[in-house]
């Protein structure tokens, strides 16, 4: 009798049980990572609505009390005059 030999038992099958779900999980990863990357990011054009960066900063800017009403309105102006 041979003590100790087994036929693929023991702590391999942990590991490649480990192995898959860390494969399973880069691939997962991956496909969010490229839908994310390629879909660009809209979040913040979603929430302040129609317009261009500039004026979205001066908008969260106002919003947030940073700049007072009037600095606001000679943004909006200053940027409604470029070509």
């Amino acid at each position: 009798m041979m003590w100790g030999y087994h036929d693929g038992s023991g702590w391999w099958m942990l590991f490649g049980g480990m192995s898959m779900i860390v494969f399973w999980g880069a691939l997962i990863w991956f496909a969010v990572f490229a839908v994310r990357s390629l879909a660009g990011d809209r979040r913040v054009s979603d929430r302040i609505g129609a317009g261009n960066d500039a004026e979205a900063i001066a908008r969260r800017r106002f919003a947030s009390g940073e700049i007072s009403e009037e600095e606001f309105q000679r943004i909006l102006a200053a940027l409604h005059r470029q070509p």
